[in-house]
């Protein structure tokens, strides 16, 4: 099982595009559960397969309605704007303003292997992109107005990182 730690910046495994996965690949089921456990723990809303070390297409999320997962993720629409602020479990301490699309409609499978197609907005099409991002070898940094980079103090009141 991979290590519980979240690889940071820096690490040539977060600017490389992984690999997609085959749903009825052995222990996917557990690599999931074990990745949400680490997104939980972090606190954040969306972690990459990625973002642990692991070379494979699959992010998993919780913007309150309970975790899920995304194998081989693509966003196949993107509509209108929104401007806010992102931070990473992978880059600690770093936040920026980065604009992406308000509404996604995102493709995939499901834990099971089912074809799954996600109409996503505001918070959640902002984890999508972040996400989907990561799996295609790019940071939020990547995409942030420089201008808004900063350095934040600890996390206060239980907020959560992207």
């Amino acid at each position: 099982m991979p290590s519980d730690e979240i690889v940071l910046y820096g690490d040539a495994i977060l600017t490389t595009t992984t690999k997609h996965v085959d749903p009825s690949e052995p222990g996917l089921k557990e690599l999931v559960d074990h990745m949400i456990e680490v997104m939980r723990q972090a606190p954040g809303v969306g972690l990459a397969a990625n973002q642990i070390g692991v070379d494979k297409h699959i992010f998993v999320y919780d913007v309150g309605e309970g975790p899920a997962a995304l194998l081989n993720p693509k966003i196949i629409k993107r509509r209108g704007s929104q401007t806010g602020t992102e931070g990473c479990l992978s880059v600690p301490g770093l936040q920026g303003e980065v604009r992406r699309a308000s509404s996604v409609v995102a493709e995939g499978l499901d834990i099971d292997g089912n074809k799954v197609r996600i109409q996503a907005e505001g918070l959640l099409a902002r984890v999508f992109q972040h996400e989907i991002d990561h799996l295609n070898g790019h940071l939020f940094i990547d995409r942030a107005d420089p201008d808004t980079l900063s350095w934040v103090e600890e996390q206060k009141g239980g907020e959560q990182e992207i």
